[in-house]
């Protein structure tokens, strides 16, 4: 899930304080969510990462060869790549342990 679908959803929750705007956003995503399978939520999830972290890589690789690259949109790029690997590795091991579960109840 985007990180910006997920702050929309919880602005909309119930209780929050939101525009018309966000809530016809949120209803969309909504919509788009329970239509697509989880497995093309994390294949998009970890379609992201892959970005975020060719996007870091060029910003190292920029600020090594001095093409104008700042340490501090170096490290921006690398910690945003780092927080979304561990992210998407978070959900993995939750999906992983939720399948354990289920397998090991007896019926």
């Amino acid at each position: 899930m985007h990180m910006l679908t997920a702050i929309n959803l919880v602005a909309a929750a119930p209780g929050a304080v939101s525009t018309g705007a966000t809530n016809s956003l949120a209803a969309q995503t909504k919509q788009s969510a329970a239509a697509s399978p989880f497995a093309d939520l994390i294949s998009d999830a970890v379609g992201q990462v892959n970005q975020l972290e060719a996007a870091a890589q060029t910003a190292a690789t920029g600020l090594m060869t001095g093409s104008g690259v700042d340490v501090h949109q170096a490290m921006i790029a690398t910690e945003k790549a780092n927080m979304a690997f561990e992210l998407v590795l978070a959900v993995h091991n939750k999906a992983v342990q939720a399948y354990q579960n289920v397998m090991g109840m007896q019926f």
